[in-house]
Formats: C-alpha cells, sequence, structure tokens
C-alpha cells in the first residue's frame, strides 16, 4: 500500500521525527502528494508498461488473431540519504536560553535532506553518480523522443497554454495529479491566463501554502527545476548554458509515479555523545528511491522558454 510520508509519520509517537516529517513536507510540493511504497529488501524490480494488447472484431470462423501486452523490466534500488547534525554541548548548554539549539540544527538538517530529495527526483542519474536513484529526467528519458516527451520546438520555443493542454493528454488513465515546474513557467502560464482575460483558480492546501491550479490540476513549483536546458533535434541535450525549462505532468499512485522506502520511512537516529569532542550527534537518513510503473502516466514539455 502506498502512503504519502505525512500519513506515515501519524503512525509515530516519536514527536521528533515528526517534526522533522513536518519540516520537509510543509513546503515540498513534491513530498505533500508523493506516496511511498515499502519495500523489503535493497531495491524493486518491476515491468513497466507500455503498450495493451489489441482488441479486434470477428466473424463466425475466423482465426483470431493473439496479441499480447508489452512491458519494460526496471530496477529501482534503495538509495542512502541523509546527514549527521552535531549539537557543542557547550553552546547547548549556554545558547538555549532563547532557542532550543538542538532542535534548531536538526530542523536545519532535515530542510537540507528535503532539498537534496527534490534536487534528486527531478536530476537524479546513476549513471552519473552511483549512489544516487534514477529521477524524473532520466526515467522519463527527455533526451530520446517519445509519446511522453513533447517538445515546444526542436531547439525550444515560448510557452503557450495548447502546449500545457497537450501535456496534460500526453497522461492517460486520468488527469496529472499535478504539473511540476519551475517559477518562471509558473509566472509564465500566469501571463498567459491574465492575457486572455482569465485568472488562475487558487486555493490553499492543508499546510496552509497558496497553490495554483490548472484545468482543475495543482501546480507545483520546485525551485530545483532549473530553466538553462539546452534543446536540439527536439530532444535535450543539456542541462546547463541554455534557456530551457521542463514542466512535467505526473500522476502518483502505486500503478504511476511512486516513491520507495524502506519500512520505517525516514528515520531519525540519536547517536548520542562524541568521544572525539564535546558535541552530541543526531543522525538523519532516508532509504529511498522512485519508480513510475506505467509510462503513460508521466510526460515531458521539454524546451519551454519564457
Amino acid at each position: 500500500m502506498a502512503i504519502t510520508l505525512t500519513e506515515a509519520s501519524k503512525l509515530s509517537n516519536d514527536m521528533l521525527l515528526r517534526g522533522v516529517v513536518e519540516t520537509i513536507v510543509k513546503d515540498s510540493p513534491i513530498l505533500q502528494r508523493l506516496p511511498f511504497v515499502e519495500i523489503v529488501g535493497n531495491g524493486l524490480t518491476y515491468n513497466q508498461e507500455n503498450a495493451l494488447p489489441t482488441i479486434d472484431f470477428y466473424d463466425v470462423g475466423d482465426t483470431w488473431n493473439e496479441s499480447t501486452p508489452t512491458f519494460t523490466q526496471k530496477t529501482a534500488n534503495l538509495r542512502i540519504m541523509g546527514g549527521d547534525a552535531d549539537v557543542d554541548n557547550f553552546l547547548k548548554a549556554t545558547r538555549s536560553n532563547v532557542q532550543d539549539l538542538e532542535a534548531a540544527i536538526i530542523e536545519l538538517k532535515a530542510k537540507a535532506l528535503r532539498d537534496k530529495f527534490e534536487d534528486s527526483f527531478i536530476y537524479g542519474n546513476s549513471n552519473v553518480n552511483t549512489k544516487q536513484f534514477d529521477g524524473l529526467r532520466k526515467t522519463i528519458d527527455t533526451g530520446t523522443a517519445g509519446s511522453q516527451v513533447i517538445a515546444a520546438g526542436a531547439s525550444g520555443a515560448t510557452l503557450t497554454l495548447s502546449m500545457v493542454d497537450q501535456l496534460i493528454d500526453a497522461v492517460q488513465g486520468g488527469k496529472p495529479d499535478m504539473l511540476l515546474m519551475s517559477r518562471r513557467s509558473r509566472r509564465k502560464i500566469n501571463a498567459l491566463v491574465r492575457a486572455s482575460g482569465g485568472m488562475m483558480d487558487s486555493d490553499r492546501d492543508s499546510w496552509g501554502n497558496f497553490i495554483q491550479f490548472w484545468d482543475g490540476i495543482p501546480i507545483g513549483v520546485s525551485d530545483w527545476q532549473l530553466d538553462t536546458h539546452t534543446v536540439s533535434g527536439g530532444v535535450e541535450t543539456g542541462t546547463t548554458g541554455g534557456t530551457c525549462s521542463v514542466i512535467y505532468a505526473l500522476q502518483f499512485g502505486e500503478g504511476g509515479v511512486c516513491g520507495l522506502t524502506a519500512p520505517g520511512h525516514l528515520t531519525v537516529e540519536p547517536i548520542g555523545s562524541l568521544e572525539s569532542k564535546d558535541a552530541s550527534r543526531t543522525r538523519v537518513k532516508w532509504y529511498v528511491s522512485m519508480a513510475i510503473f506505467s509510462a503513460i502516466k508521466a510526460a515531458a514539455l521539454i524546451g519551454v522558454q519564457d
């Protein structure tokens, strides 16, 4: 069963852990909605659905044609992500009269973990760094033309609302659960809607954050989505040196885009006093990865220019 990080934290009585989870989820549109499946072992091998079998009409006595669905077997390995937070005992004893120094340092470590996950969720590439899990850019493979990769132009083009609609239509079996984009792309969509005489639908999420919607789909803004991609021949050739960005349409769930985690999800482990210095250590760690179980549940609009 897939469960979000927020819901998983409700099952824990560890107040420090719940505080860390609330810290990383509150400002992350990805972690707010991305469900996670607990897996036993260090990875998951799954069959990604490519095409359904065909169905036809037949007359009496006709020879029936057999067809089968096609799959691509993929493996998502759990990766170890985390860091240690040391608090000097002298500072903890003399500088915590206004604010709990240990809690503040662990909170900053949790925010750093959130940032690292969001960056890896988009740009993770195990070919570049074997310690990372593969993110959206590699899993959808924006460097290859395909039905789930829509090019705004051969070398990029100014975003239009019809391009966003085309991106949404590329996700089949229901609407996407999120349009993930950079702040620049969100501003451009706002400008296009205002220029047409309309206004973007808006609301607040369960954390009180202000969010906007396009066609009833929440717009998730990631500060880690770059606006410097390069596009040539209708495919991405790099992430730096250009003026293009990407908008992702994602449908979450066990049949779509889903996070993978070890039992227990994110953990906060008190290491205790250190031998080499007068300080105590807390370790924030997460055995995590991601998978796209069906190729038609995620799509990318590449070459988006302002």
